[in-house]
């Protein structure tokens, strides 16, 4: 089997994985920008979202005679409220700290936004906005709780996901700032914002990852159910067509010419003539110059119609006519092959050029020196193993940044995602890690034989992936449970 498409599938669940532990990560720039956000963490409208007190068991409780007087009282005069005017008051309190109307409306922004972009119909605004305070509220109890665990996240660490959203964006970091000061959002809140989020992502990792177990039976259940479906979807065929066309409209006299020459396309069949040569004679499909042959394929790189009328036949078979909307077909079943079970993976020959920050030298004055040395590269003025040799920081100067054969997983993620990204002899622009800035290019790419232990660590993680959604939630509603929620006023839009 080639892996592609199991590592397709992990790349996926990695993907909602990375939504899960950090919902909202880069919610500005999703607004900026309009990059994809998914709503999956957005309860099902009709779910409970309704004015409750928890404690920190996480059980109703009841608040005392001053606390429930001052909520009825604010309930009583929130219609006259000023304050609701503006949209800035407080909807929840999350042990101390304040949930505002404002962060809900900010929130709203961004998934109606996303909603639009993606053309998904949004819920009524009533149950959007409970649902983003829930959202809010979760958020904050999960950012409490990484301040008691000291979670931290270091300047460094921003500025690296600053700038690896900005190439993401085909911007450098002034670009990017500029585009973010047209919003109205201030450098000092966007990375307030940034760091939450990337300290969430830590905390949830960190937490959520430790809950989940793989046996080794799972593993072996896994890699069998896996090799099953190989076998039945790693199928192989070949078909030739002789194709008499029909245009969508068809009159009585137009459909009775079609079906002579398809009835002496077949009398010359059955008196032994070649199928082949017939189609270069009579098919009016673009294949006929090869005889009709369509090539070696996958079953589902046929469409269904050809596959449904080839159930049952033996290779050498014809079948026909067959009805489409291009017209009538003869079709021959040319050859059927299986393709390897073995599991294999893909690999990629890389090659790199490192700089690192010093005192003299800042990360963005890196990365503009790196550009100037890509444009050089790009246009055969220096070589790229050369400058490797003369300016690369990393240990794999001296074979001009040669860094062998790689598989899913060996390098760190804003690597690793470029490098799947450049088509062989590509260079890639400069690219920002926790080791310093990066110039990529990829050499060849390879499928390999995986040995068994491969075979068994692919299968830990796709499952490991499976896992984490619901171990995910079951830790976040721990955390929620955590801290007193009280709830003051239902959120609301400016406009009735």
């Amino acid at each position: 089997m080639h892996l592609v498409g199991l590592e397709n599938m992990i790349d996926t669940m990695k993907h909602k994985k990375l939504i899960a532990s950090n919902a909202i990560l880069f919610g500005w720039v999703f607004l900026i920008f309009g990059s994809l956000v998914h709503a999956q963490y957005l309860r099902a409208p009709g779910g409970s979202s309704g004015l409750t007190f928890s404690s920190s068991a996480a059980q109703p409780t009841t608040p005392s005679s001053q606390d429930a007087s001052s909520v009825k009282r604010s309930v009583e005069l929130a219609p006259q409220d000023a304050r609701r005017q503006s949209s800035d008051y407080i909807v929840a309190l999350v042990d101390s700290e304040p949930v505002t109307n404002q962060e809900i409306l900010v929130q709203m922004q961004q998934w109606l936004s996303q909603m639009a972009n993606q053309r998904v119909q949004a819920p009524p605004s009533s149950v959007l906005l409970k649902e983003l305070m829930e959202k809010v509220i979760s958020e904050k109890s999960q950012l409490q709780w990484a301040l008691q665990q000291g979670v931290k996240v270091q300047e460094s660490e921003i500025d690296q996901a600053e700038s690896n959203l900005a190439s993401r964006n085909n911007l450098n970091v002034e670009e990017f700032r500029g585009k973010l000061k047209t919003t109205g959002i201030s450098l000092k809140q966007f990375k307030t914002e940034l760091q939450n989020q990337l300290t969430l992502q830590k905390l949830r990792e960190k937490e959520v990852n430790s809950r989940i177990k793989i046996t080794e039976l799972e593993i072996d259940q896994y890699l069998k159910e896996l090799k099953n479906t190989v076998k039945s979807d790693q199928v192989q065929i070949e078909i030739a067509q002789i194709l008499i066309r029909l245009p969508e409209t068809t009159s009585p006299e137009q459909e009775k010419s079609a079906q002579e020459t398809m009835k002496a396309v077949k009398d010359k069949l059955l008196a032994k003539e070649d199928f082949f040569e017939l189609a270069q004679k009579y098919s009016q499909s673009p294949d006929k110059a090869l005889g009709g042959r369509m090539g070696l394929r996958p079953l589902d790189k046929y469409p269904e119609l050809f596959i449904n009328s080839l159930q049952g036949l033996k290779v050498g078979d014809v079948v026909g006519p067959v009805r489409s909307g291009a017209g009538l077909h003869l079709l021959k079943l040319v050859e059927k092959s299986s393709m390897s079970d073995e599991l294999t993976s893909n690999q990629t020959r890389v090659r790199h050029i490192l700089m690192r920050a010093s005192g003299q030298d800042s990360m963005n004055a890196i990365r503009v020196r790196l550009f100037n040395v890509k444009k050089q590269i790009d246009s055969g003025q220096v070589d790229f193993a050369q400058v490797a040799r003369e300016i690369s920081q990393d240990g794999s100067a001296p074979t001009g940044g040669d860094l062998g054969w790689a598989t899913t997983g060996m390098f760190v993620p804003e690597f690793e995602e470029t490098m799947n990204r450049l088509k062989v002899g590509e260079v890639s622009d400069p690219v920002m890690s926790r080791f310093g800035v990066h110039l990529i290019e990829v050499l060849e790419r390879r499928k390999n034989p995986m040995t068994i232990k491969e075979q068994r660590d692919v299968a830990r993680n796709a499952l490991r992936e499976n896992k984490f959604e619901q171990a995910f939630n079951d830790w976040a509603q721990e955390i929620r449970g955590r801290v007193f929620i009280e709830y003051r006023e239902e959120p609301q839009t400016l406009t009735k």
